[in-house]
Order: structure tokens, then C-alpha cells, then sequence
């Protein structure tokens, strides 16, 4: 089996490593990340400059690019494996939740997107936060379990799997579920500052993070304890308003 990998923390992520050693396991390894930090890119795809790639000294299965998930995902399936195709996706490990409504900003879940858009069964993994840190060992059973069953179940077509796993450091984990998406709802602060020349610039984002309870959501199984597994669709038309919108129809 060949496993394609990206993140959205940069190539030299200590998530991306942990999961290329976790994911060795499985098959062989070829892995396209950004060269820097591309946290909260989204689904960005670069079409006005150019790409630089690069292979790392340290680990040849390891390529850099100067763009974003979605560019990493692309060029790893369309040019680094063009001669013998990927059979799998996998995206992270963040450095971070990726809950809710935050599928929609972030480049870890845009990684396993882009996987599906590309035909191949995807999966994206995220490790919560902690004041003590990440402590990759403590969850390298909940990866090789996500990753097993991810391959024994892929997911539907046209659909990725998102995987939140709680941060043992705060929350003992009790069990892997699957979740629906939940609502992270951040502060709306803008923070207007000067830099050193006088001129002002703007920094977005409060800390404050609001999450309803929404029983069964990704939110919500965390916070209990269970990494949570969630089916993202990536035909996110709303059927239910599309039914209702005759109204809309006419003819010249």
C-alpha cells in the first residue's frame, strides 16, 4: 500500500512525524507538506505563482512545498506519485482541535478534502490541546486504531473522515465514537495595533471559544473523553432548502 501525507503545520511538524511512523506500519510512505506553518488556509489552492518543492536531507520520503495542503495534495498525487498512484490519504497530526465549524478554515481537514476530490479515500487527524504539551505515545494506539479501521471501512464516496482525539494530559480517553459536527463559535475580536514604523495593522481572533451542547456531536465526545470520528461530505449542498426553493424557478 502506498499512503500519501500532508498537514498544515509545515513539513517539519512533530504531528506529521509522529504519523509517518504510526502510518509506516501500514504500507510505504511518501509525504508532501507545506514548508511553513499553514494553519487555517482552508481549501486554498495556488494558481497565481509559482510552487517550489524540495526533498528533505534528513528523510527522502519527505517533500516540501512552498503552498498549501490542498497544493500539497495535488502535486504529491499529479507529479511526486504520478508513475504509481497513492491508494490512501492522511492529513495531520494537528497541533490543535479541528471541532465543528472548524472543518471549514482548516488545512489538516482541506488535506483529506482534497484526497477525496482526488479519488482516494482520506482521513484527517487532530490531537487537542494541552498546557503540558502533546504526548504523542499516549495516543499512538488511538492512531493505529483510527488508521486500521479507516482501511478496513473506508469512508463513502465523495465523503472524508475527521478524527479529534482528546489530549490524555486533561481528559482520559475513554474510546473512539463517531460524532457528528459540532459548533465552535469563536470570540469576533479585532485587535487594531501599530508596528514599529507607526503604521497600524489588524490581528483577528479572541481566545474565547464557545461550544453549544449538542449531545453526539465532535464537541461534545471530546470533551467526554472519546475520540470522535466524523463523516465530512464534500457536496454540502443543503437538500432540505433545495426542496423548498421552487420559487426560485422561471422561464424566460
Amino acid at each position: 500500500m502506498r499512503i500519501l501525507l500532508t498537514n498544515d503545520d509545515g513539513i517539519r511538524s512533530p504531528g506529521i512525524k509522529f504519523l509517518i511512523d504510526v502510518a509506516s506500519e501500514f504500507g510505504e510512505i511518501i509525504a508532501v507538506a507545506p514548508d511553513r506553518d499553514q494553519s487555517g488556509i482552508g481549501q486554498a489552492i495556488s494558481l497565481t505563482h509559482p510552487l517550489r518543492l524540495f526533498q528533505t536531507s534528513q528523510d527522502k520520503r519527505l517533500y516540501g512545498l512552498s503552498g498549501t495542503p490542498t497544493d500539497c495534495i495535488y502535486v504529491g498525487v499529479n507529479h511526486v506519485m504520478k508513475d504509481k498512484a497513492p491508494d490512501v490519504v492522511l492529513s495531520g497530526i494537528n497541533t490543535g482541535a479541528n471541532l465543528g465549524w472548524d472543518v471549514h478554515y482548516s488545512g489538516t481537514a482541506a488535506g483529506a478534502r482534497e484526497g477525496t476530490l482526488q479519488g482516494l479515500p482520506s482521513i484527517a487527524f487532530s490531537l487537542l490541546p494541552s498546557s503540558e504539551g502533546f504526548p504523542w505515545e499516549d495516543i499512538r494506539c488511538w492512531v493505529r486504531l483510527g488508521i486500521e479501521r479507516f482501511l478496513e471501512h473506508p469512508p463513502a464516496e465523495h465523503t472524508f473522515y475527521n478524527v479529534n482525539i482528546p489530549n490524555p494530559h486533561t481528559t482520559p480517553i475513554q474510546g473512539m465514537r463517531a460524532a457528528s459536527l459540532g459548533q465552535r463559535i469563536y470570540a469576533k475580536d479585532v485587535f487594531a495595533r501599530n508596528d514599529p514604523r507607526g503604521r497600524e495593522y489588524l490581528w483577528l481572533g479572541g481566545d474565547q471559544v464557545h461550544m453549544p451542547d449538542i449531545p453526539g456531536s465532535d464537541c461534545n465526545l471530546v470533551k467526554s473523553g472519546y475520540v470522535a470520528v466524523t463523516p465530512i461530505r464534500c457536496d454540502v449542498t443543503d437538500e432540505a432548502s433545495l426542496g423548498r426553493m421552487g420559487h426560485w424557478s422561471s422561464e424566460q
